[in-house]
């Protein structure tokens, strides 16, 4: 329906109010579509608060959207930095294992938001957590404010994380 919708709205070319669209809608759209009324930085924004689960998770429409993000935000590497965490939002939920691993604590927040993680996203998970480089600290300093805000990682927590979590 939303890439039938798009056909619709962009019949007569590319409209200028775009970002008063459903955000799902850009899912749809390539950033270079989305260049005549806006950067590719804010079509990404968008795509980040977007639904990425209208577009099944291994599908070559999603692994697109990603190598566009990183390519327009000049991600060279595996790290991402917090800014760019904010602005790819719920695309960091197909981020690799390498990427948050060497990105830190800076994707915690993000990956908090997704729905499932694959076998070597869910080990980086623990791994980053376990090492207490985060802005969350060890696991033994937190609190349930900090549970709260990394609720959607729990069920990624193994015992030895458990263990340490304050009662």
């Amino acid at each position: 329906q939303l890439s039938c919708l798009v056909k619709m709205v962009t019949l007569h070319g590319i409209p200028k109010d775009l970002d008063s669209y459903p955000k799902d809608l850009l899912l749809f759209l390539s950033p270079s579509d989305y260049a005549a009324t806006g950067s590719c930085r804010q079509y990404f924004t968008n795509i980040g608060k977007a639904n990425l689960h209208v577009l099944q998770r291994e599908s070559s429409q999603r692994k697109q959207l990603l190598l566009e993000a990183l390519a327009c935000l000049n991600i060279p590497g595996t790290q991402v930095n917090k800014e760019n965490a904010e602005i790819l939002g719920r695309l960091v939920c197909d981020l690799g294992g390498e990427y948050i691993r060497s990105s830190g604590g800076n994707l915690l927040k993000q990956l908090s938001q997704c729905e499932s993680f694959l076998p070597d996203q869910e080990e980086a998970i623990r791994s980053v957590i376990s090492s207490g480089n985060t802005t969350f600290g060890p696991p033994v300093a937190w609190s349930a404010f900090t549970l709260n805000e990394l609720s959607g990682l729990i069920p990624v927590f193994d015992h030895s994380i458990f263990q340490k979590i304050p009662k």
